[in-house]
Parts: C-alpha cells; sequence; structure tokens
C-alpha cells in the first residue's frame, strides 16, 4: 500500500483545479515508479483478490498498459523499490503495514472487503516487463530520490501514486496514477498522432497557493505532517502547541486541518533553518538535539539521489551510493539492480532480517510461510559468509554470533519476529563472491537436494516447468494433512494454461490438432471460479504453501544462477482456476473427461502428475472411507499422517485402455520412508 506523506494526496486533489495541469502525454518518455504502478493495475481492474493471484489476467493488463504507452510513442523507464535501507528507518512502518495487511487478508478470507496483492506479483511484473523490452532497474533500497534524479536529468515527468513526489521539485511535474487515462487512448485531430489524457501536478502550483512559499521548506513539511520515516510522538507536542492558521474554514479545510495549518505556518518563514528553529523552541531543551538531528536527516531524503540511474539505461552498470554499499560481490550488485535478485536477498545480506508477506490464508493455523522454512535457510547459508563484509558498525561491537536471521512473520493475527538458523553447507557453497563459479551439476545437485527431489523424475517434464514440478514434489512431502488429491489435481492442470495458449496460438493447432488445444484452453477458462464464490479456507490455505515454496524454490534458484530454468510466472498460477477446478473435481468432472479435448496436454499432464506422485505420500491417493480408516488406525497405534510415508504403484494396463487412472491406484506400504519412482 502506497502511503508518503500523510493526507497530502487527498488535499492536493481537492484542490485539482489550482495544483494540476491537464495534459495530452505523447512522444516523450516517463519515469514510472514500479511499485506504484504493479499495485494500482492489480487493484484498479477487477482481478479476483481472494485466491492467491490471478497472474494470467494480470499479465494481460500490464500489456495492455504499456501497448497504450507504445501507441502514442511514450517512452517507459520503470523504476522498482529495492530492499529496506541499511540504516532500518523504516522498520516500524513497515511492521505496521504488515499488521495492516494481516487484517486485510483476514478480512478477505472471511468473504469482507480488503487489498492484499499476490504473493508474487513482483516476479511476474519484471517478466512481463522483460517481455514487452520495456526498460526498468531495481534500485538497490527506495526508489524515490532515484525517480525524481532520473526524471529531471531527462527533464520528463514521473508517474505514481506516492505523495512524496507531491513534494519533490520535478521539473516536468508529477502524474499522478488515479488521473492517468491510460485505457482511453485519443487521436489529435487530423494526424495520425495518438495521445493519453492525464493530470500533472507541479510544486510552483502549490508554492504560489501559499504566498510564494519557498520549496525548499517543503521536505520539512513532509516530516512534520509524517511520513513513512518520522513519526515521532514528541511532534505531537509542538503540533498541539503551535495555533496553525486554518485559511478557509469549509469542509474542506476541516478535513485537512493538519496539512493546511502546517502549510499556512511555514508559509511564513524565509528557509528551513528559521522554520526550523521554531519548531525547536516549542519542545523540551531536553529533547531537541536528538529531533533536529532526526529532523534534518529525514529531510535530506527529499534531496537528489547520489545514484546515476541513467547510466544504468545507457550502459547497463549502475554504481549505488556509497551510503549503501556494504561491500557485496559484484555479480550480486548487478543482478539485484537487473531485478534478477528479489529484495528478499538483499534485505537477508544486509540485515539479516526478511518479512514473510501474509496471503489470504486460514489465519487459525500456521501461517503459510512455515512450509518453506527448510528452503529458506538454505538461502541463508548461502549468504552468511557474505554478512561480515557488510559494514554495519553495530555488529563490529558485537561478539562472534551463530549464523542466525531474523523473519518477520504472522502469528495468529499479528506479527512476531522468529529467529533463524541458517544451514551449514559444504565449503565449496561457503563463499558468495564464488557461487557463479561452480559447476551447473554442483549448482543443480544443491537446489534438488533442498527440494528433495531426483532429477530423474524431471527428466520427463519440459525445462519450462522443471522449477514448478520440483517445487511442487517439495509442497506434497511438506504440506499438511489438509492437501487432497483433487488440490494436487486442480494445480497441475492449471500450469498447462500456458503450454495450452502457446499451442492454441500456432498455425498447426486446427490443421493438424483438431482445435484441442484451443477447445480446452476455454474450457479452462470457463471453469474459473466466479467472483463472489464462497472460499474454502483449507484450499486456499494449501495453495498459499505452494506459492510460498515456489517463491523461495524461485529465489533459491536464482542465487544459485538458474541451474534450473526459470518459469513463466504469467501463466504458471490462476487461482480463480485452481479453485474452481477443485470444485469442478470434487463434483462432476474428472482430469480424464478434461483431458480428452487434447492429446498433448493430456500428456503432459501425465508427466507433471508422475513425477509428483512419485514425491507424495500415498494417503493422498487412497479413497476417502478408507483413508479416514487409515488414520483412525494410525492414531490408535500412535503413527502420524506424516510420519507414515508410503509407495503407490498405478496399473498401467488400464492406464492405456482408457479407464481412469485415478480410480486404479494400489496401495503398496513399505518400510522405509521414501516413496519409489514410478517404473
Amino acid at each position: 500500500m502506497i502511503m508518503g506523506i500523510r493526507g497530502l494526496m487527498s488535499f492536493v486533489e481537492d484542490h485539482s483545479n489550482e495544483f494540476f495541469t491537464d495534459v495530452k502525454l505523447r512522444d516523450t518518455k516517463i519515469i514510472i515508479d514500479g511499485y506504484a504502478l504493479f499495485h494500482r493495475l492489480y487493484f484498479s481492474s477487477n482481478l479476483e483478490l481472494r485466491y492467491g493471484g490471478d497472474y494470467d489476467s494480470f499479465t494481460d493488463v500490464v500489456q495492455k498498459f504499456f501497448e497504450s504507452l507504445f501507441a502514442c510513442k511514450i517512452c517507459p523507464y520503470v523504476v522498482l523499490d529495492g530492499g529496506c535501507d541499511i540504516s532500518d528507518k523504516k522498520l516500524n512502518t513497515l511492521k505496521d503495514r504488515a499488521r495492516e495487511k494481516i487484517q486485510m487478508a483476514h478480512s478477505l478470507s472471511v468473504g469482507g472487503g480488503g487489498y492484499v496483492c499476490p504473493l508474487l506479483i513482483r516476479e511476474v511484473f519484471i517478466q512481463v516487463l522483460t517481455k514487452l523490452q520495456v526498460c526498468f532497474v531495481q534500485c538497490f533500497s527506495e526508489a524515490d530520490r532515484d525517480i525524481m534524479t532520473l526524471a529531471n536529468h531527462w527533464n520528463c515527468p514521473v508517474l505514481s501514486s506516492d505523495s512524496d513526489f507531491c513534494i519533490f521539485d520535478l521539473k516536468s511535474g508529477f502524474c499522478p496514477l488515479n488521473g492517468f487515462q491510460w485505457r482511453n487512448v485519443n487521436a489529435i485531430k487530423g494526424t495520425r498522432d495518438r495521445y493519453i489524457p492525464a493530470k500533472c501536478f507541479f510544486l510552483d502550483a502549490l508554492c504560489c497557493h501559499f504566498g510564494i512559499m519557498n520549496k525548499t521548506l517543503l521536505p520539512l513539511f513532509a516530516v512534520l505532517c509524517g511520513n513513512d520515516h518520522v513519526n515521532l510522538p514528541v511532534m505531537e507536542t509542538f503540533l498541539s502547541k503551535v495555533r496553525f492558521p486554518l485559511g478557509a474554514a469549509n469542509s474542506k479545510g476541516r478535513r485537512h486541518h493538519r496539512v493546511l495549518g502546517l502549510l499556512n505556518w511555514l508559509s511564513r518563514f524565509a528557509d528551513p533553518t528559521e522554520a526550523l528553529d521554531s519548531v525547536l523552541n516549542h519542545l523540551p531543551k531536553k529533547r531537541r538535539g536528538t529531533v533536529k538531528e532526526l529532523l534534518c536527516r529525514s529531510m535530506e531524503e527529499y534531496v537528489q539521489a547520489q545514484g546515476r540511474l541513467q547510466d544504468f539505461f545507457q550502459h547497463g552498470a549502475y554504481t549505488c551510493p556509497d551510503t549503501w554499499n556494504p561491500g557485496l560481490p559484484p555479480w550480486v550488485l548487478a543482478a539485484l539492480a537487473r531485478g534478477q535478485l528479489s529484495p528478499f536477498i538483499s534485505d537477508a545480506l544486509v540485515l539479516r532480517r526478511t518479512i514473510l508477506h501474509t496471503q489470504v490464508e486460514n489465519m487459525q493455523r500456521p501461517n503459510a510461510h512455515r512450509i518453506s522454512l527448510p528452503i529458506r535457510q538454505v538461502i541463508y547459508g548461502l549468504l552468511v559468509n557474505a554478512l561480515p563484509h557488510v559494514r554495519n558498525v553495530a555488529w563490529d561491537a558485537l561478539p562472534p554470533q551463530p549464523p542466525t536471521f531474523s523473519e518477520v512473520e504472522r502469528i495468529n493475527k499479528n506479527i512476531k519476529t522468529s529467529i533463524v538458523n541458517a544451514v551449514e553447507l559444504p565449503k565449496d557453497h561457503s563463499d558468495l563472491s564464488k557461487l557463479t563459479e561452480l559447476s551447473l551439476a554442483s549448482r543443480q545437485m544443491l537446489l534438488l537436494e533442498t527440494l528433495k527431489v531426483k532429477q530423474s523424475l524431471l527428466d520427463p517434464v519440459p525445462a519450462a516447468l522443471k522449477l514448478p514440478v520440483a517445487v511442487s514434489c517439495y509442497w506434497v512431502q511438506h504440506a499438511e494433512a489438509t492437501l487432497k488429491l483433487h488440490h494436487l489435481q486442480a494445480l497441475l492442470l492449471g500450469m498447462l494454461l500456458g503450454p495450452l495458449r502457446a499451442m492454441a496460438s500456432s498455425p498447426e493447432e486446427k490443421a493438424v490438432r483438431g482445435g484441442g488445444a484451443e477447445t480446452l484452453y476455454a474450457e479452462l477458462q470457463r471453469v474459473k471460479a466466479p467472483p463472489g464464490t464462497r472460499l474454502d479456507l483449507d484450499t486456499a490455505h494449501v495453495f498459499c504453501q505452494w506459492q510460498c515454496c515456489l517463491q523461495m524454490g524461485l529465489y533459491l534458484n536464482q542465487l544459485l544462477s538458474t541451474p534450473l530454468p526459470e518459469p513463466d510466472l504469467t501463466r504458471l498460477y490462476s487461482g480463480s482456476l485452481v479453485h474452481g477446478l477443485c470444485r469442478q473435481l470434487l463434483t462432476s468432472a474428472s482430469v480424464e473427461s478434461l483431458l480428452r479435448l487434447c492429446p498433448e496436454a493430456q500428456q503432459l499432464y501425465e508427466h507433471l502428475f508422475s513425477a509428483t506422485r512419485s514425491c507424495a505420500p500415498a494417503e493422498l491417493f487412497l479413497p476417502k472411507g478408507k483413508l479416514n480408516s487409515k488414520r483412525r488406525k494410525q492414531k490408535k497405534s500412535g503413527i502420524s499422517w506424516s510420519e507414515n510415508r508410503v509407495g503407490t504403484t498405478l496399473n498401467a494396463r488400464s492406464w492405456h485402455e482408457g479407464s481412469n487412472p485415478f480410480e486404479l491406484l494400489m496401495v503398496e506400504t513399505l518400510e522405509n520412508e521414501e516413496a519409489p519412482e514410478l517404473k
């Protein structure tokens, strides 16, 4: 959720006629706040929020957005936030947002409203940018100052939702996303030229409204009003003592009492030094030094950045500011800038702390990220030996400590910081700077051992689906007892969406295949759960667990320089589809009846199912009555569901004769815990 300066955006929008200029954007560069854009596109496009992400529909929206820009000869440069600053100054704000997200996720899970982004939306967004060849960069920490610096260097506007851009002195102005009519591309009369109608905010207009106010006073206004960096209780003392001139006393004036009052009050001062002295005079003497230091440091967030993003876009290299650079290996810094490593990695490297984002899950159960803890411990093991190079004075003063990391996670409906140990890895994996020099076989072995899957199981699986299938093998081995066969079936059927789309768009589809792929693709679209359908919390939770496994499997694969090909996330998971398939498989449809439409898709599904089935506990395949009976026996004997690992075999002759293979599974109990490979 975009926050920025409290109340400022609604204030300037209430004075739209005074502060905004109507513009017809065309034939220009534009700097886009990537974080604000993907949130805006997801939440304003009527996409389903409860099922963990309709990434296919989101992909279509993002593509249409950039197609509108291209049609108007607008050249976009997307700038994404990175990890947290080494000073960790926004930690309290991030924790507050994490709590808010938990409350919204809970509201959505019980049929209420709320806004929670799907877990992998950032990765999907980056993949779409890459496919469309849109230039983008991922900053090493918060991107606002870099965006402002680049926009002024190129003399072009900024597109965002963050009210901080109402404080930056932007030469070509700031276009808020809610006034950017990208769906309404217009033509200029008598020409072939097209434009996007937009509203553009200029700082001069705001300053003129308050008696030609000195622009340099506005950073002080931002920190006094309350932004993401400063929330000092002592400032309430100042605000309560000062009698602010309100200006207009109408309803809008009362609504924005603090914003109006502060701006009117500050406009009386010639410069920030004079205004800051007046602020400090209203505070107890013993607090003045500390408060002054904090306010001055916070005001620096609104000055030009040290980094030069134009160097990255022109030459592919970006030197990070000295204040951030912790002496990390060059390949790590390059991968972070290109979005090939997640901010999760930089947070773990620089701060030894990560934040695990809540999804729409069952709040009465342990958070879904618990399932992927062993994968994260391997990630931390790869990163832990880079940490002594990070320049953090606080760490240097501490005695040697065990390799531990902090994780901010959901506990019930609140957050808690948990301490997690890193896995100790072999010596040849312990130097992060040389990790890319390891052989492909060595890196692949570590990945597959972490995911608990054998290479031979993945051999029949197409390259693009090897990582998702490997992750699914891990998921079925670690998921709770609420995981059922129809969950696995629905998930694997959903993975066919991308290949089916590719098949359906090929020239040979109707001529050679008879249109089966196109028909099946249309049928899967029809199966999607309609909006407003009641959410099955157990189903939601197991799919949230799968996404957590995929997220961390993806991050580990990236950190190991992709020993398995990176999957196309844009068509890999559609929450509405897998939830709809679950309902279909529980009532009328069967996997075979769906796949009969397209033999190629059926064959692909069989490869995916065989691989995951070989790793799954046999209880997953027992008929419901037998499963309940088996669990009662296990309960009496004291054996847990997860401890009793069994294998399964399949009647191959019946499979080829066309019978439903899931009704022909015979259970073969083994003494060891490993499930046999499918013969």
